[in-house]
């Protein structure tokens, strides 16, 4: 078995969980195992879950020494993530047997090109996309499709190099970190979706049968990578409909690949059209969660199948559960000098939290809580970026207001809230260095949450956001800058799920 490496961004504990349950499994199967990783936590905690653990470097040439040592019957890639996953041709091509889906297939989900033909012939929709041969390409596919756009390399962790670019500088900028990132593999340009929601189906699939499958939606909408999205499992606000079609691509894909194990697919969703992102024939960081929430251990499932036990088809349905999970992400912007805390396609969470509650309010609220929220807040600074999030907030800041908070806003902000008989009181930006100012405000212990939604454009508005960003992760200030977690946020406070959950003493006792 392979693990996931040393603790990084995109790659932590949830794999570490993955390849734990397997040799469990393995175990119970009757399998000696040998679990290759080089990281201390797998040695200090999880030294005695295999036969043999082998601290060394996860690559083709560790792998295979280790397979002429001991001559396993086959090797796992399935369940340490993205960089176990990357050998599986090459351990083919070598003749080393890989357990589960074939590399073949798992070259076919991982390559670009690949994916996008087997979505055509099986007429699943898909972004508008393109394999890049020049920048020009590149800036005639922008120019056609309308910004903005997405930049893709292939076979790369965590959304490494992927950026969405609105303009010509920052499709040059992004377009040579993709290539720097992942030379040997192609780069592809796609049309990124507005104002979409973005949907996970994590699963298990026996000889190209879905066996098991749970299905999550995102709070953010689509342009937070996955690993930084909040996830809600069972999906609170999707269509009917557009989980029908979800289900029904996701046995399309799976019968495709032939798919043996586990696998996730990614996929965006607006107005009931649904649309692939990518597919992973491997686990994913939420098969803990969903494990977790529905109380069946989808690697324990995935494990008996590579391993040719037949099981039985798991059929639970979602709507049955009388709880809702809510996984949030843990940032450590405090560690990183300088780093804009803010969301992107790129990933930039170092943990998470899963929390249940009795409806989604509850949840949230908890999760939020376990990874730095505090209760009770006294007043709000609000900078909500263009005029459509701004009116879009509108609503959630009068709710702010009727609950007694003093409203802070920047001077675009301010001025919106007023004309809509909201009362603001203003503070100038930070480069302008004129009192009231917003960083004295930060500095000075006066704002307990800070809503900064970010814009895409001119530079003085994006330096001035920066710095608020950075004040408030600098000096311990509750931060948002995602409008849908705004909205939630505010929606869940004012509807007393805070006070159900009794916040204020049991912030006390923590």
């Amino acid at each position: 078995m392979l693990g996931s490496g040393a603790y990084r961004i995109g790659s932590s504990v949830e794999f570490d969980w993955c390849a734990v349950n397997t040799a469990k499994t393995l175990r119970k199967l009757g399998y000696s195992t040998i679990m290759l990783n080089y990281n201390p936590e797998t040695v200090s905690t999880d030294y005695d879950e295999s036969n043999y653990l082998i601290f060394d470097d996860i690559s083709f040439e560790t792998v295979y020494s280790i397979c002429r040592i001991f001559n396993p019957i086959g090797v796992i890639v399935s369940m340490g993530g993205q960089i176990p996953n990357n050998l599986a041709l090459q351990l083919h091509r070598s003749g080393i047997r890989v357990l589960g889906t074939a590399p073949e297939n798992i070259d076919q989900a991982e390559n670009r090109r690949k994916f996008s033909d087997l979505l055509d012939s099986l007429q699943i929709d898909q972004p508008l996309w393109e394999e890049l041969t020049s920048i020009e390409e590149a800036r005639q596919f922008a120019h056609e499709n309308n910004y903005p756009v997405l930049i893709r390399p292939s076979y790369v962790l965590s959304g490494a190099a992927m950026a969405v670019a609105s303009n010509d500088g920052e499709l040059l900028e992004y377009l040579q970190k993709a290539v720097d990132i992942s030379p040997e593999h192609p780069t592809v340009i796609s049309k990124f979706l507005e104002n979409a929601k973005e949907i996970e189906f994590d699963a298990v699939a026996q000889n190209g049968e879905i066996i098991a499958y749970a299905i999550s939606e995102h709070v953010e909408n689509a342009g937070v990578h996955s690993g930084d999205a909040t996830l809600v499992f069972p999906p609170q606000r999707t269509y009917l409909e557009t989980i029908r079609q979800v289900r029904l691509i996701a046995r399309k894909i799976a019968a495709a690949l032939h798919i043996n194990g586990p696998f996730n697919i990614q996929y965006i969703a607006k107005n009931n059209q649904v649309k692939v992102i990518e597919c992973n024939l491997r686990a994913s960081r939420s098969f803990p969660f969903i494990s977790k929430v529905l109380k069946k251990n989808f690697i324990d499932m995935a494990t008996r199948v590579i391993m040719h036990v037949p099981v039985r088809k798991w059929s639970s349905s979602s709507f049955e559960l009388d709880y809702v999970g809510v996984k949030a992400p843990q940032f450590s912007f405090t560690r990183l000098q300088g780093a804009d805390p803010t969301l992107g396609v790129e990933m930039t969470s170092t943990g998470e939290v899963a929390c249940l509650g009795d409806n989604f309010e509850e949840a949230f609220l908890k999760a939020l809580i376990s990874v730095g929220f505090r209760f009770p807040f006294r007043n709000v600074l609000l900078s909500t970026g263009p005029l459509e999030s701004k009116a879009e907030l509108l609503e959630s800041v009068r709710q702010l207001s009727r609950m007694g908070l003093q409203i802070y806003a920047t001077h675009g902000t301010a001025q919106f809230l007023q004309k809509n008989s909201v009362n603001a009181a203003e503070l100038n930006w930070p480069l302008e260095q004129k009192e009231p100012n917003v960083i004295d405000f930060i500095q000075q212990g006066k704002i307990d949450l800070v809503i900064n939604i970010p814009k895409n454009y001119q530079k003085e508005e994006l330096t001035n956001g920066y710095l608020i960003r950075r004040a408030a992760v600098d000096y311990n200030v509750m931060l948002i800058t995602n409008r849908q977690i705004a909205m939630r946020f505010v929606e869940s406070i004012s509807r007393g799920a805070a006070k159900q959950m009794n916040i204020r003493s049991w912030q006390e006792y923590q």
